[in-house]
């Protein structure tokens, strides 16, 4: 029953996430509000690229959930936990908690009033509201062996950089901030935001292990107890 329930699981957040980033990906070519696809895109916003993460995420796990040989099920397990535990449980989880703290605080410095025009209520939550759930049900639908955290961290601190580097690069190339929030800052204050928003991503990497721990320490135990 558990096996059932995790592939319906993995196969619904996937088909979900799909569809989801097709809607978005149809409204690329539409008249929107200037500045919101110029230059890269979607691609350029976090809340796409985490879309694209929890897609793929559950793509793979619905895959390893088919997989019949032990072999082959090992190392696809290795990648999903690896990028489930590193990437998709932190960053969706940023992603929802950045996005409505700054929303409540003035929603023009991160989703402008305009763009509720273009985009309907269900895909605001769909991108900001509904990633955190769905994460909470994977944390309870099985276990994820983690990584050391020196090694997770380190990941994590170079994607962050690699996506500062990126909005910069759009700054740099159109003179507009992926954020109007961003815009706001100094570059000291720049620099003082990113490490603090990658200390809460490390704090939420901190807070998957232990609510992983805690809910699948027995059969963690017998994971790696496995022979490799």
């Amino acid at each position: 029953m558990t096996s059932v329930l995790r592939r319906v699981y993995h196969i619904t957040a996937f088909s979900w996430y799909a569809f989801v980033v097709k809607s978005l990906a149809a409204k690329d070519g539409e008249e929107l509000p200037p500045g919101i696809f110029v230059y890269g895109g979607p691609w350029k916003y976090l809340t796409f690229l985490n879309l694209l993460l929890q897609m793929s995420f559950f793509g793979l796990a619905a895959v390893n959930d088919l997989q019949p040989g032990k072999n082959s099920e090992r190392t696809l397990t290795r990648c999903k936990d690896l990028l489930f535990s590193v990437f998709a449980f932190p960053v969706g989880m940023f992603v929802v908690a950045l996005f409505w703290t700054i929303f409540a605080y003035d929603r023009e410095l991160v989703y402008p009033a305009s763009i509720d025009t273009f985009f309907p209520p269900w895909i605001n939550h769909a991108m900001h509201t509904f990633v955190l759930p769905v994460l909470l049900g994977e944390v309870l639908v099985q276990p994820h062996v983690y990584p050391p955290t020196k090694h997770a961290l380190a990941a994590l601190g170079a994607v962050g950089l690699a996506y500062l580097f990126w909005i910069i690069w759009v700054y740099l190339s159109v003179g507009i901030w992926v954020y109007p929030l961003l815009g706001h800052f100094s570059t000291a204050g720049l620099v003082g935001f990113f490490f603090f928003n990658m200390s809460v991503v490390t704090l939420l990497y901190l807070l998957g292990d232990k609510l992983n721990s805690h809910v699948w320490s027995k059969d963690l135990n017998k994971i790696m107890a496995e022979p490799k």
